[in-house]
């Protein structure tokens, strides 16, 4: 019997490959030209104008759903001012930081420092207080007299985080020039979330908001022609069916029409297809790419859960369907078989009600008559994926 390891190297080496360019299928890639994006270009551009003329552009917000081009449009503009700026005398930095991927404020303020120049001496990976990193950022600023523009992607996540810490970083941040005595400061907000300024104090909107820019979403047509074009690129001549082209774009425009996601179901069809041999990129494998991702982007969200959330996914996955009580009661046995100490039952409440808005569990209030309502709750998603994410928890292994 032949190894299983070999078997399936020598087929990558000697099978079919219909995708010649596997880069462009990555959502990182920015293509020589944004398609349907021409106005939002020219918005952003003329609004960091300014800085090419030696003077500070105005803090920008950018809003839009997720795969509407937002951060494609900002890097492109961003890069092509960068080629401007290395040749001229004018000291301008641009950096760029998502504040989704540094997860905390401290590691963000890092990321944006290091850009600057800062050393690891100079911004230690720990240790210092919030005022402290920022102080410094500024007065690297004021040494350097640059003219920084600073990048926020994700921006709604770090309102997130400044709730939790109490730290006014974004303030700070939209008022840094009244504290600079040479240079600037310009913040270039990027937001999922078309209601983010809402929860934001009053005195952090009027500075932030000084210009905004909102991306509409893509329509199916134009999601076709963003995959039209990429295909052409990444992918050997004729090895995409049309009918999964189509299929594609129907079902990434059935989601807001987030172009990222059309992007990923023709990336990981093409991969399915590749390791079937098969000619072509066909419908059957874009459902399958389909299936794939959605598996994949909830196993990464139950794996990210703190365990007492795990301890009450298995609690409904053992009483699916029960009452908010008959829920608490399983979770308190776990906690005690797992010996860790039980949150209230109010907690606990509080605590389905986040894990509904994730969508993996749904609710539904019940009426008993004269013992009032409870809401009882069920899985969205099967037991068979809650085993497999959790098998691996040293914790859990034994009460699942």
């Amino acid at each position: 019997m032949s190894d299983p390891i070999d078997r399936l190297l020598d087929a990558a080496e000697q099978g079919k490959s219909i995708i010649k360019n596997r880069d462009i299928l990555h959502f990182s890639y920015i293509p020589n030209q944004i398609q349907h994006r021409k106005s939002e270009q020219e918005q952003v551009t003329q609004s960091l104008l300014p800085i090419l003329k030696q003077s500070r552009p105005s803090n920008l917000l950018v809003y839009g759903k997720p795969g509407t081009g937002k951060t494609l449009v900002v890097k492109k503009v961003i890069s092509k001012i960068q080629e401007r700026v290395e040749k001229s005398n004018f000291p301008i930095k641009l950096v760029y930081s998502n504040s989704k991927e540094e997860t905390t404020l401290y590691g963000l303020l890092v990321s944006l420092g290091r850009q600057m120049g800062l050393s690891d001496k100079e911004l230690p990976t720990t240790g210092l207080a919030i005022s402290e990193i920022f102080k410094r950022l500024l007065n690297r600023i004021i040494e350097d007299k640059t003219n920084a523009i600073f990048v926020i992607d994700e921006i709604d996540y770090l309102a997130q985080l400044v709730s939790k810490t109490g730290k006014d970083i974004l303030y700070q941040l939209t008022r840094a020039n009244e504290r600079l005595d040479s240079g600037s400061l310009t913040l270039v907000g990027i937001s999922n979330d078309l209601t983010f300024k809402e929860k934001l104090d009053p005195r952090v909107i009027s500075s932030l908001g000084e210009e905004e820019i909102v991306f509409p979403n893509y329509d199916v047509e134009q999601i076709k022609k963003i995959i039209e074009e990429r295909i052409k690129e990444a992918f050997i001549e004729n090895s995409v069916d049309e009918p999964a082209v189509n299929l594609c774009a129907a079902m990434a425009g059935g989601e807001h029409g987030d172009a990222r996601r059309a992007i990923d179901l023709i990336r990981v069809a093409g991969e399915i297809a590749e390791r079937n041999q098969a000619d072509k990129v066909t419908s059957d494998h874009v459902r399958e790419a389909s299936q794939k991702i959605e598996e994949n982007k909830e196993e990464t969200s139950l794996k990210s859960f703190p365990l007492h959330e795990k301890l009450v996914l298995i609690a409904i996955m053992k009483a699916n369907g029960s009452s908010t009580g008959e829920i608490y009661a399983s979770y308190k046995a776990l906690c005690k078989s797992v010996g860790r100490d039980e949150l209230t039952q109010r907690r606990i409440t509080q605590m389905l009600s986040e894990i509904e808005l994730s969508g993996i569990i749904s609710g539904r209030l019940v009426h008993q008559g004269t013992h009032g309502r409870t809401k009882k709750y069920k899985l969205t998603i099967s037991s068979d994926l809650i085993k497999k994410t959790f098998k691996d928890d040293l914790t859990l292994q034994d009460i699942i």
